[in-house]
């Protein structure tokens, strides 16, 4: 088996799950920007290319995945205004859109699975030396408690990860603010830190109620990005 289908696989494994346990990460668009440093946002690339399909899903085409996803980020990392340019990779791995499905019996959630490697621009280096895998899944809400599928349509569904996963973005790159020039994170942090998960417990235990974090194994993100002018 290929790296690249070892990591779909992953992806599929931990959408399986999620689909069934309704994990939301919260967005807090609302919420006053949080200090970035010297963080300014270069080049914004966003690619899909037929990624893998979750179980009982609707499905979604690549440029509606590039569209929604590279919105989203803009969006969350757009406005910070700091004096270095730093740009963002990231690839659409799998996904699962919720179907209808039968409230109580059945409820399917929907779930993204993206990968993300950072750039500082200027240096033309590459700051995160493996890809970083996350997963996301949909918020909870009046509308996705029962099921998506019963209450959104595809576009809001993709809406709704697409926010989902900047959020992801940025709690992963406040992980690292010593890439922005500022102090390292010290322990006991309020920085959002989601669970790492091993794929093995995760399918041999029950899921819990938590955003996870998939431990990265390869990239199919580009291995070098342009300047930003």
């Amino acid at each position: 088996m290929s790296h690249l289908s070892g990591i779909r696989n992953l992806g599929l494994a931990v959408l399986s799950l999620a689909m069934l346990a309704g994990c939301a990460l919260p967005v807090d668009e609302d919420e006053p920007q949080v200090a970035m440093g010297d963080f300014s946002l270069g080049h914004n690339i966003v690619i899909s290319d037929d990624p893998e399909l979750g179980p009982f899903s609707r499905t979604a085409t690549d440029e509606e995945w590039v569209a929604s996803l590279t919105a989203a980020i803009d969006k969350r990392l757009g406005g910070y205004d700091g004096d270095k340019l730093y740009n963002l990779g990231i690839t659409v791995e799998a996904y699962a859109l919720a179907l209808p499905g039968v409230p109580v019996v059945f409820t399917p959630k929907s779930a993204l699975v993206i990968n993300v490697l950072v750039w500082d621009d200027a240096a033309q280096k590459r700051l995160n030396p493996e890809v970083k895998q996350l997963a996301v899944f949909e918020s909870v809400s009046g509308d996705t408690l029962i099921s998506s599928g019963l209450t959104q349509s595809r576009e809001e569904q993709m809406a709704n990860l697409s926010r989902n996963a900047a959020k992801a973005v940025q709690d992963y790159l406040l992980k690292n603010p010593e890439w922005f020039g500022l102090p390292p994170l010290e322990a006991g942090s309020a920085v959002a830190e989601p669970a790492t998960v091993n794929i093995d417990e995760v399918l041999n235990s029950p899921v819990e109620s938590a955003p996870v974090e998939v431990r990265p194994l390869d990239s199919t993100v580009p291995e070098a990005a342009p300047p930003a002018n």
